[in-house]
């Protein structure tokens, strides 16, 4: 089984985008500077799960296109939705089963124009 250790969000405004993530996951994310022009703010990671980086550079760019990443949204997804407006994102897609007994997936677009999926059991 392939196990994701680390994940990068790129973004153009790093203090907005801290907002947003800090408001939706409720998490405190630590700020970083690891070059002249370029800087993260670190997400913790919890109970063995991944940890990831708001990752701000020349090079990067904000996209819905390529890799998604999908934040452990339990122990309920829409406890996580009604967060992602207050907070200056937008909803793509509401909660939707997966089927069978694998819970649901949302899709959400952050305040830098990535889009985001989230899961949860509930």
């Amino acid at each position: 089984m392939a196990k994701v250790v680390w994940f990068d969000i790129p973004v153009n405004d790093l203090g907005r985008a801290i907002d947003f993530y800090q408001a939706l996951t409720t998490q405190e994310l630590t700020r970083l500077p690891v070059g002249e022009d370029r800087e993260t703010a670190l997400f913790a990671a919890e109970d063995g799960g991944s940890a990831g980086c708001l990752f701000a550079a020349p090079e990067d760019q904000p996209s819905h296109y390529g890799s998604r990443v999908y934040f452990d949204a339990n122990p309920s997804i829409d406890d996580w939705l009604s967060r992602v407006e207050p907070a200056g994102g937008r909803i793509l897609v509401g909660k939707t089963s997966v089927g069978g007994d694998r819970g649901y997936f949302a899709y959400i677009e952050d305040t830098e124009g990535n889009r985001v999926g989230l899961h949860a059991n509930a």
